[in-house]
């Protein structure tokens, strides 16, 4: 009797899990909505000088505004197609200008400030799947609900940003609801492809384990530095990114080690051979040449230490030698930080995040600065180098049901575009996010 009732016993939790997991089905379609704007101020700072590329010295504020609409489908076994439709419009302060580690991720290198509609991602993703370790993957922005295998093989092919499968740091990573300096967006020394709106073309293929993945990603690249017109030469301009991702637990809480290696090839300036060429008035647009190369390593780390609380730390490096191409002026990077969810102020929804950044540039690149050469980003001028060290602090409130986050925000900057004898810079921030 007892083997019977322990039998039917085991019968209907099988049957209760399999009706369970039937209900959980694999969605079709699903759309998704988000909008940013933040608006920035910052009070006037000391000077002695300002060059082209300086960030100006008096009182500013300027807004910037993405909008963007987020759609995918499933179109057969594995198979899932994504379209990004979106606008962004406004400026950054100093239209972009003078800080190597921006204070505003939402900016673009543009000429003009009116909105702009374009397509930012359209891309395919086929998976393939073995093993019967699964889990279910719920609704998201480009992320289709359903059943996952935790070993499975996944190639994208398409327009997309790198920073979509790439870099991904539980606490630092997305400029919409986590901190907002381009320094804390991704490995600030990875110079990763783009156009001057962050997107690339290419392929990224992904072999994913229970606790492990390994990415690898071939794009395309530009034709001039923080450009959009795409190089058509693809055997000589042309990227590769590989990534190792393991993931852990330490006293049963989650954490995740990345660790990156890049190389980008194409039609760059060499630094140094700009300031051979003209000592007086170096400009490293005019040494471009195919056959050069920018290489570089990055690690970033994320660990919670217990349920509202995380921290991470970041380090990345480039070779230094060639012009920055895509993302930003810096060659050198370090930053740490820690976030902290609001469940013991009776806010479990809201964050308080805070994060420290030293950003550097090599020999070459800090030459060229000083001889009065300029970059896209940065060109005082003159130079008269330091670090550029950055401090950020932002809180996130929930200020409707989980659609609407308001989060100002407070960056101090020294040494701004690595130039002591600027700033130091103060910005005040409040950014207002919609997602549904």
């Amino acid at each position: 009797m007892k083997k019977t009732l322990l039998s039917l016993a085991i019968l209907f939790t099988t049957v209760k899990f399999a009706t369970a997991q039937d209900s959980l089905k694999n969605q079709r379609f699903n759309v998704h909505f988000q909008q940013t704007v933040i608006t920035q101020y910052k009070p006037g700072f000391s000077a002695p000088y300002t060059g082209n590329n300086s960030l100006l010295t008096g009182e500013e504020t300027q807004t910037s505004l993405t909008t963007t609409l987020f759609g995918g489908a499933r179109l057969w076994k594995g198979m899932e197609a994504y379209f990004n439709p979106e606008m962004s419009g406004g400026s950054g302060l100093s239209k972009t200008l003078g800080i190597a580690g921006f204070p505003n991720g939402e900016t673009f290198r543009v000429g003009g400030a009116e909105p702009k509609i374009y397509i930012a991602r359209l891309y395919f993703t086929q998976n393939f799947e073995w093993g019967n370790d699964k889990e279910y993957i719920e609704d998201d922005v480009n992320q289709l609900a359903g059943w996952k295998s935790k070993r499975y093989l996944k190639v994208t092919v398409g327009k997309f940003g790198m920073a979509d499968f790439f870099d991904g740091n539980e606490f630092s990573h997305d400029a919409r609801s986590q901190f907002m300096n381009w320094s804390l967006m991704d490995n600030a020394a990875w110079d990763y492809p783009a156009n001057t709106r962050g997107y690339v073309f290419g392929a990224v293929a992904e072999l994913g384990q229970p606790d492990w993945a390994l990415r690898f990603g071939v794009t395309m690249t530009t034709t001039s530095a923080n450009g959009a017109i795409w190089d058509e030469r693809i055997s000589h301009a042309n990227t590769q990114s590989l990534e190792y991702e393991k993931r852990y637990t330490l006293s049963g809480h989650k954490g995740t080690v990345r660790l990156l290696a890049f190389r980008n090839n194409g039609k760059m300036g060499v630094y140094r051979d700009a300031i051979n060429q003209n000592p007086a008035a170096p400009d490293v647009d005019a040494t471009q040449a195919y056959g050069r190369h920018k290489y570089g390593f990055g690690i970033s780390a994320d660990q919670y230490l217990t349920n509202d609380f995380g921290v991470f730390a970041k380090a990345s490096y480039n070779d230094g030698k060639t012009e920055t191409w895509a993302f930003t002026e810096i060659d050198r990077s370090l930053s740490l930080g820690a976030v902290l969810k609001g469940t013991s102020w009776s806010r479990k929804d809201d964050e308080l995040g805070l994060a420290f950044v030293g950003n550097g540039i090599s020999k070459d690149h800090k030459d060229y600065l000083a001889a009065g050469g300029y970059g896209f980003i940065i060109g005082d001028g003159q130079l008269n180098y330091s670090p550029e060290l950055i401090a950020e602090v932002y809180y996130k409130l929930n200020a409707y049901q989980h659609k609407l986050w308001l989060s100002p925000d407070y960056q101090f900057i020294a040494n701004p575009a690595y130039n002591r004898d600027r700033g130091p810079v103060n910005v005040f921030s409040l950014r207002a996010h919609v997602e549904f």
